[in-house]
């Protein structure tokens, strides 16, 4: 997984709240179990004129040119709703996505996210909103800092805002470790408590 330190890119608005996994991938563009091959079902229902088409729509917003470079997502309250398919978390992820910003998501999608890579920043309602209005009316020209190093959100303007983040969490992000890798950094640990135990309750260990 790679590391995530700091990230500055173009940040796309996706103002909704409730965007639940079955929007981020809906299941009929879900034909593997692999990580790969998911980016172009991304938001289909919405990106798409028609289901399982491949016609753009250009009102939606992923299909602006001005985002096409996006790496930042900001959305809506709990997002990552609805069923656990992790799909979404790779969806978001090989399509570019680094960083989402959002007033609250779904607890398993956000664990979903730190296990793939992905940053999910938590900043109240008004202050994505206000972030959203920053990067009008040329958001390449007012691109976005997600700063995990320091907790904070930059704007192209200055204005700051932190965030808060589990700090396992921001481990595994930082060092770009999935769940088995931050545990086996404690493997010394493990093999020590294990030693202990061995020592107290032997008959286990038969």
């Amino acid at each position: 997984m790679e590391p995530f330190t700091v990230l500055t890119a173009i940040a796309m608005p996706l103002l909704r709240d409730n965007i639940d996994t079955d929007i981020i991938i809906p299941s009929r563009e879900m034909r593997s179990v692999s990580k790969k091959g998911l980016a172009d079902g991304l938001f289909a229902g919405w990106r798409y004129r028609a289901i399982g088409g491949r016609e753009p729509d250009p009102d939606f917003v992923l299909n602006d040119p001005a985002y096409a470079q996006a790496r930042i997502l900001l959305t809506g309250a709990n997002f990552g709703c609805g069923s656990s398919r992790e799909h979404a978390a790779w969806a978001l992820g090989e399509y570019g996505f680094r960083a989402i910003v959002a007033p609250s998501f779904n607890p398993i999608f956000r664990a979903n996210c730190v296990a793939n890579g992905i940053v999910p920043v938590v900043l109240a309602a008004d202050v994505v909103s206000a972030i959203a209005q920053s990067i009008l009316p040329r958001p390449a020209a007012a691109p976005v800092t997600v700063d995990l190093v320091q907790q904070l959100v930059r704007t192209a303007q200055g204005a700051l805002y932190s965030f808060q983040i589990d700090a396992e969490a921001r481990q595994m992000l930082l060092e770009g470790l999935d769940a088995v890798e931050l545990t086996l950094k404690q493997e010394d640990r493990i093999a020590a408590a294990r030693k202990a135990d061995a020592e107290v309750r032997p008959w286990v260990y038969l």
